[in-house]
């Protein structure tokens, strides 16, 4: 994988995917070493002259009013990394760390922070050398930036706390910092705010949400594509020409893949004749593209304000481009927040109604034809009936995390920062939703499956066929029960590797929307 370049320009989604994910290694570009040294200049000057600058010659936050003299910046900047390394709770993922600290490094890089060229050094080679520091779930409001966990990376600059190599292995930072050929910096000043002053761990989680959401977006029109020919529906309904009355784009794109997706099935064919006595399929089926639409197009608004934020430098204070040092209020969380809470529900509603068409699959009553559960003896076997709960009860989850964590806020810091996004909490719990929508597609694409099988002699089409066939490498089909969460768990496996993707990748993907 190629070396990514850090300098003022923005990153794009896919590289910061690639460093957190995939370790890509980084570099400081010629114009960000040339910017850094520059606005570092200005920032000793500013040091020396006698006018106070908050974070460079004053305390932080409420106690921004004391001036504090030279010999004891040093230890102010020590002491306020130290101090805001308060997390607490258990281990956030290592690629939300890495993706922090290459957002942050981005922001050094614009030239805007004051930070010394020999401390972005030090975080790129942290990057590189793969040691994540540990940082804790709780700890930041999404104001101020993202306090406590870009401590929490700062700390481990400086070779205090702990962090995992690139192995996973957990110690000490100043001793993996040593195995790694890495100097702990002494923070000088106004680096101390600069480390810490940034929406990045929001940004790094949106980001890869973005990425993950956009696959489960795709599955989703598949497992639906899939249900809707094991429930003998009918694909009239996602026809262009009855989509383009409600021009949404999302929408146009979902019901072209479920058409693509269910393209020369024989099941649909068997039922498209004159002796067919099925008017209007129930909603979960023919609203599909509405819903995975709707939810396209609020993927495409968070991607519009990931991408501004990527272009932003998130500090306080901020040095512009005729040397004022100047304070502001660019770290507050709202446009991240609004936007993970946004995502939260759009997840919560593609789950649900994947959760309707798992259940009309399994009720004999309303599954047309359909054994009961899906089981293979009725009475004897319980076929998927508990996997149903299972689904049930992630989606009542889901339900609970879409509830907004950007319309709270609690005052802190003695009432200087009485208003906060809560940001970083919408982000924790999008990703905790975006692993409950995978366990709820995955339970559909069993099911529907299983379905498919249950309607021989008819075959599902070929992409249909083909996902069903590609999950039958890892689970058996219809038969007595089974023990079923490894089943489960095999086809989330299928989705979160990306296979199943894969397996669809020629349907069409709405680049050219």
């Amino acid at each position: 994988m190629p070396e990514i370049a850090i300098g003022p320009e923005p990153l794009t989604r896919d590289q910061v995917v690639d460093v957190a994910r995939r370790g890509a290694a980084v570099a400081l570009s010629p114009a960000a070493e040339r910017g850094i040294a520059a606005t570092r200049e200005h920032i000793a000057a500013l040091a020396a002259d006698p006018t106070a600058t908050y974070g460079v010659s004053t305390g932080f936050g409420a106690l921004a009013v004391r001036r504090i003299p030279a010999e004891l910046r040093a230890a102010m900047q020590r002491s306020f990394v130290r101090s805001h390394a308060a997390g607490a709770g258990a281990e956030v993922e290592s690629e939300v760390v890495r993706a922090m600290a290459l957002l942050r490094l981005r922001t050094i890089a614009s030239g805007r922070t004051g930070v010394r060229p020999a401390t972005a050094h030090a975080l790129v080679a942290l990057l590189n050398a793969g040691i994540t520091p540990v940082v804790h779930e709780h700890g930041s409001l999404g104001c101020s930036g993202d306090l406590a966990p870009l401590a929490a990376v700062a700390l481990a600059l400086t070779g205090e706390g702990e962090a995992h190599d690139a192995t996973g292995a957990r110690g000490r930072a100043a001793d993996l910092l040593a195995a790694a050929g890495i100097t702990p910096v002494v923070l000088a000043e106004k680096e101390g705010l600069a480390l810490t002053n940034g929406t990045d761990g929001m940004l790094g989680m949106l980001v890869l949400a973005l990425h993950d959401l956009t696959r489960l977006v795709e599955v989703a029109d598949v497992t639906a594509a899939m249900s809707v020919e094991a429930l003998l529906g009918t694909d009239r309904v996602f026809a262009a020409d009855l989509q383009r009355l409600r021009p949404h784009p999302g929408q146009a794109v979902s019901a072209a893949r479920m058409r693509a997706a269910l393209a020369d099935s024989p099941i649909v064919a068997s039922h498209r004749g004159p002796e067919c006595s099925l008017v209007q399929d129930a909603y979960s089926l023919r609203c599909a593209p509405q819903v995975h639409g709707a939810a396209r197009d609020t993927l495409a608004h968070a991607t519009g304000v990931a991408d501004r934020e990527l272009a932003a430098a998130i500090d306080n204070p901020v040095v512009l481009d005729d040397g004022r040092v100047e304070s502001n209020g660019n770290f507050h969380g709202a446009p991240l927040g609004y936007a993970l809470d946004f995502l939260a529900i759009a997840v919560a509603d593609v789950a649900s109604m994947a959760e309707r068409r798992t259940d009309r699959m399994l009720d004999v009553a309303r599954s047309h034809g359909l054994p009961p559960f899906l089981a293979d003896d009725p009475g004897v076997d319980s076929g998927h009936m508990i996997a149903h709960y299972t689904q049930a009860g992630i989606v009542s989850e889901l339900k609970r995390i879409a509830v907004p964590a950007s319309v709270d806020s609690l005052p802190t810091s003695a009432m200087q920062e009485d208003h906060v996004s809560l940001g970083w909490s919408a982000a924790r719990k999008l990703r905790r939703a975006l692993d409950g929508l995978t366990e709820v597609l995955a339970v559909e694409l069993l099911t529907a499956a299983r379905a498919l099988d249950l309607r021989a002699p008819l075959h599902p089409g070929p992409v249909t066929g083909a996902v069903r066939d590609l999950l039958r490498e890892h689970v058996p089909g219809p038969g007595p029960d089974r023990h079923l969460a490894p089943e489960i768990a095999a086809a989330a496996a299928l989705i979160r590797t990306g296979a199943v993707h894969t397996a669809t990748a020629h349907l069409p993907d709405g680049s050219r929307r």
